[in-house]
C-alpha cells in the first residue's frame, strides 16, 4: 500500500525540473528565489520575459506573469502556482490572428491586449500591453477618443531610447499609423489605458526593438468589451482625461 500512495502521488503532481512538484512552487511579486529564477528562464524560453534572469520577482516579471496567464487563459494575478507551471511546462497553442499572414509580422489583439512577434510564422515573443483608452481626452485644443486604430499597417519611423511630448514620454517607440506607436513604458496596467499607443514592459520593448525593422506589418484586430471599465475611466478622469501615452 505505501508503494501504491508513492505511485498516485508520482502520478497526479506534474514534476518541473529538478524533480521538484509544482503544486508545492508558489512564487509572487517580491520573492527572491532560486524558484523565481527558475521561473525567469522558463517564461524567457517560452518568449514571455526579456528582462534580467536574476531570481527577483520584479515588475517586469510580473508583466511576463500576467503575458503568460492571458495567452494560457487564466486569470491575469501576481502570484504563481500549479496552474501556471503546467502553462509552462504543455502550453496550449493559441490561433494567430492573421493565419495567411507574411511569416514575419506583429499582431496587436486589443481583446486580450497582447502583443505577438511572428518569425518564420512561429511565435518568438509574446507581451502583455496596454493599449488605447476609448475614452475622450483634449490636448490643444482638439479632443478626440483615445482608440488603437484597427487595421493593417506597417512600421515607420522609429525613435530608440526616450522621447517625450505633449501626451507623455516613450521608450523605443516603432510608429505603425500617424503618431501611433509600439513603446516601452514603465505603466502597462490591466486594462487599455493609453492615448492610443500601444504600450509594453520596458524589457520587452528593448528586445521588440531589436526583432522589428522598418516595413514589418502591423496587424491590429479586436476591441476592448470591458465597457463597465471604461465608464469607471471616464469617470475616474472627467471627460477631457488625458490618459499616459
Amino acid at each position: 500500500m505505501r508503494w501504491f500512495a508513492v505511485l498516485v502521488v508520482s502520478c497526479t503532481a506534474p514534476l518541473v525540473p529538478g524533480g521538484i512538484a509544482a503544486a508545492d512552487t508558489v512564487v509572487a511579486p517580491g520573492d527572491r528565489s532560486a524558484e523565481v529564477e527558475r521561473l525567469q528562464r522558463k517564461l524567457h524560453q517560452g518568449g514571455f520575459y526579456w528582462g534580467r534572469i536574476n531570481g527577483n520577482y520584479d515588475v517586469q516579471t510580473r508583466y511576463a506573469v500576467w503575458t503568460l496567464q492571458k495567452s494560457q487563459g487564466l486569470t491575469p494575478r501576481g502570484e504563481v502556482s500549479t496552474a501556471e507551471w503546467q502553462a509552462l511546462e504543455r502550453p496550449r497553442r493559441r490561433r494567430p490572428l492573421v493565419p495567411r499572414g507574411p511569416d514575419d509580422r506583429v499582431e496587436i489583439n486589443l481583446r486580450t491586449q497582447l502583443l505577438t512577434v511572428y518569425r518564420r510564422d512561429r511565435p518568438v515573443l509574446v507581451s502583455h500591453v496596454s493599449t488605447g483608452a476609448g475614452i475622450e481626452f483634449c490636448n490643444g485644443g482638439r479632443c478626440r477618443v483615445a482608440n488603437t486604430p484597427i487595421g493593417d499597417f506597417r512600421v515607420g519611423a522609429r525613435s530608440p531610447g526616450w522621447s517625450t511630448g505633449a501626451l507623455g514620454s516613450m521608450f523605443n517607440a516603432m510608429y505603425f499609423n500617424g503618431g501611433i506607436a509600439m513603446h516601452g513604458s514603465s505603466q502597462v496596467p490591466l486594462r487599455p489605458a493609453s492615448h492610443g499607443c500601444v504600450r509594453l514592459p520596458l524589457a520587452t520593448s528593448k528586445r521588440l526593438f531589436k526583432l522589428v525593422g522598418p516595413g514589418e506589418p502591423v496587424y491590429v484586430r479586436g476591441a476592448w468589451h470591458d465597457r463597465g471599465e471604461r465608464r469607471r475611466a471616464a469617470a475616474r478622469h472627467g471627460r477631457s482625461a488625458r490618459p499616459h501615452r
